[in-house]
Formats: structure tokens, sequence, C-alpha cells
């Protein structure tokens, strides 16, 4: 067989065409059951799945169930399977085939830098969608200071951000104890000298020093322009921490997503902490303001991406369409969110016990404990 070039696309450029609802043909050739475990989604996207080897002695099932008008995209777990096959595609004349270069891994690791707003004080606020994972971070801008909320374990994006708006970390801040991905917050403050802050209900069993976030406890960013208010708000951890920020927005972290609310099983002790999470969404949330802006730690469903893909949403108006927020009956919500859960994220425990320092995988782990899925959610799918 005769070699082909064919053109890569990144996962920035594959990002693009979900975030600006292009449309993309995809093949994805991994097997079957990664396939259905999690896949490249969007409003605009057709994807199908021939597993590799399923091609490997004739790339016909492939040839005949591709468009010959649109853009196509072949993925495979780490690139070198999707190389093969789109080369075979470019062979038999298809030459709007492309590879998504690194493959799944890199989709995985992808964050999309979004700008939420300015804030009062002359501030900005910008929200990172690591789209192939769900997974949403914060930073917050003022006077030259800069402060990241539930960063991945990724630091180059915000360390680029940093630079770029010419601003020193004072404050890495995790809103709890993750269990579906690896935190890069006491990272990014070791290397640039802030502060790691961690809920101390959340940080019985870590191996690292930390300043404990305490409710009704401002942090400031810039000459205390921006007050970061956290406020405690069990549930989904025993720890778990919300933060208002310039009286506007609302960080819920896991607690509170745009269509669903936050599972309270990952640390095992689902029916302990089911009645915190009640208290947190029907009595603490519910006497915040309406109009507060809710930016969440992660998001379920490509429908929740909005505008250049910024996942928010009025606090008043969740009130009103969330399901997670409309089951007056106790027992109900009790059956719902100890019962009827989507499986656990990936790894959860390994990535829990990462999160506390106790486990030190190199980078290659660290990548295959994160693949797939968030699954934070109660009604995540």
């Amino acid at each position: 067989m005769t070699e082909t070039a064919v053109q890569k696309m990144t996962a920035e450029q594959a990002a693009a065409y979900v975030l600006g609802k292009k449309p993309l043909f995809i093949l994805d050739v991994r097997n079957e059951s990664d396939f259905s475990n999690w896949k490249i989604e969007g409003e605009t996207i057709e994807i199908i799945n021939i597993p590799y080897f399923d091609l490997l002695d004739d790339i016909a099932p492939a040839l005949n169930r591709i468009p010959e008008d649109q853009e196509v995209l072949v993925v495979c777990a780490k690139e070198g399977s999707s190389v093969m096959v789109a080369e075979q595609l470019a062979e038999e004349g298809k030459t709007n085939v492309r590879y998504l270069e690194g493959g799944m891994k890199t989709w995985s690791e992808y964050l999309e830098p979004v700008k939420v707003a300015d804030l009062s004080g002359g501030g900005e606020l910008y929200q990172f969608v690591r789209i192939g994972k769900g997974c949403l971070s914060y930073m917050v801008i003022s006077e030259g200071e800069a402060a990241v909320i539930d960063s991945n374990r990724m630091i180059v994006p915000y360390e680029r951000m940093l630079e770029q708006k010419g601003a020193k970390l004072i404050h890495a801040i995790d809103t709890h104890l993750h269990a579906d991905h690896i935190s890069g917050g006491r990272a990014l403050a070791e290397k640039h000298g802030g502060m790691y802050h961690l809920p101390p209900k959340d940080a019985g069993e870590v191996t690292f020093d930390y300043v404990p976030l305490q409710e009704g406890q401002d942090l400031y960013v810039g000459k205390e322009k921006i007050h970061i208010q956290p406020i405690y708000s069990p549930g989904h951890t025993i720890g778990s921490t919300s933060f208002v920020i310039d009286g506007r927005f609302l960080l819920s972290g896991d607690i509170l997503f745009v269509e669903s609310i936050g599972r309270p099983d990952l640390a095992g002790l689902a029916e302990d902490w089911v009645g915190d999470l009640r208290e947190t969404l029907y009595s603490r949330f519910k006497q915040l303001p309406d109009e507060l802006i809710v930016l969440p730690a992660h998001f379920g469903k490509v429908s929740e991406l909005g505008e250049g893909g910024l996942v928010s949403a009025r606090l008043g108006l969740l009130y009103e369409q969330n399901p997670g927020l409309n089951m007056a009956d106790e027992e109900q919500f009790r059956r719902t969110v100890t019962e009827q859960l989507p499986p656990q994220p990936n790894a959860y425990q390994e990535i829990r016990q990462t999160n506390m320092g106790k486990l030190t995988p190199d980078e290659e782990q660290q990548r295959e404990m994160e693949m797939g899925p968030n699954r934070c959610a109660v009604h995540d799918r």
C-alpha cells in the first residue's frame, strides 16, 4: 500500500466545529464499548463507529458510509489507527478526510477559554471548558492578580492566560475534593507561589499543607475589588464549598449543574450525604438571589453549552426548569439521588487518592485514569 499524506486536525480545531456548530462527520474507529461509553458530541456532529479491526482487510464498510460533500474526521484512542484509516480513505479518493491529532487522549485534555464577563471592579472572569471531559474551571483576574478555581491537571492553559494578562497567581482553589479528574490547583500554587485552598471537611486525609476555606471568609483578588465569598454547600462531598463572585456569579462546584444536580455517592456515603444535598439545594441556594448566574464545575451534555461554549444559567431559571430542583417529595429525592445514578467515573477512587496526595501516578497513568466522561451528576445521561 502506497502511503498517502493526510492532514491532521487538532483538538482545538475540532472544538471549533463543536462550539461554532459547524457540520462535521466523524468516523470513530475505537472498539464498540469505548465508543458507547464516550465520544465526541455536538449539535452539528454526525458520528458513526466502525472498529479499526473491521477495516483492516477492507476499507469499503467505511468508504460506503462517508459523505462526499462534508468534512470528515477519523478518530481513535491515541492517533495511530486513525492515521492508517484516513490514509486508506485518501487512497480511495477521499480528499476531505483528516485524523484527530493525539486521538481521544488529546480531546480529553483540551481546554477552551471563554470570557464570562467584565467584573465591576475592573477585573475579568473566564471559564475554561474542558469540552472532551465536561470539566469547567475558572479564573478571576484583577489588577495584576489572579485566582484559579477547580483547575484541571493541565495547568499550561492557565499559565498562558496569566502571562497574556500579566497577572500573578494569588489563589488556587478547589471547591471540593474531586473524584472525576486530577486537580492542578496544588501544582499551580506551588509553581507560582500562590496559596492552595481546600475545604477542611474534605481534607481530613490529605498529605500536604493547604489553606482552609471557611464560610463567610472573603478572599480577595486585586486590592479587594473582587470578593470571592465561600458558601458552605455540602452534598456532593461533605466539604463542598460554592462561591459568590462580584455579587453576580455563583460558582456552584459539583452541587448544581445547568440540567442536573450533583451526586452524593463518590465517597461511598450517599445515604449519609443525601440530606445535606437536599438542604443545600432546597434551602441554602434557595435563599440566594434568583438573578445570580450559576457557573458549575461540570456539564453533562453538549446541550448545556451556550454561546461560544459558555456553560451558565440564571439561578431562578434553574429553580423553574432543573429536574433536580423540582422534587417536592423528599423520599422521591432520596431515591433519585441514591438509586438512579449513572455509572461511577473511571478510576474515581484512585483519582480521589491522588488528589489527597496519597498516590503519585506519572503523566501517562494520570491520562488513563481520567479517560471517559465525568459522571458527577445525578441526571447525567
